[in-house]
């Protein structure tokens, strides 16, 4: 989820290359709901948003669903690197941090150890 448009769109188009199935939300009830729905594996999230932001959005995903529904891998996709965001990342449920421009390699690296 990002609330930039082109930003998600791009990064759609590289995950769908990579062969994996994709939703979009461009905030942070949007992402909720869509998480309820399709309860995903994987969810690739901004911090910075606007209104309820990522941290808030990642603690509510982790709330979610009791303790039998699978809870996904999330993951901070940031412009905010420093080890506060970091730290509160961690405290809000992330379970890995990437800074903004994705590295592919990274990226690549992080999803086969998810599916595994």
């Amino acid at each position: 989820m990002d609330d930039n448009a082109d930003a998600a769109q791009s990064l759609e188009m590289l995950l769908k290359l990579m062969k994996h199935e994709t939703k979009i939300a461009y905030g942070g009830l949007e992402a909720l709901e869509l998480a309820a729905q399709y309860q995903p594996e994987v969810v690739l999230l901004d911090i910075g948003l606007p209104g309820m932001n990522g941290y808030e959005v990642a603690r509510r995903l982790r709330e979610a669903g009791g303790g039998s529904k699978k809870k996904p891998y999330i993951v901070a996709v940031s412009g905010y690197g420093s080890d506060e965001a970091r730290r509160r990342a961690v405290e809000a449920g992330f379970n890995a941090h990437l800074l903004k421009p994705i590295d592919i390699n990274e990226l690549s690296q992080l999803l086969p150890y998810v599916q595994r």
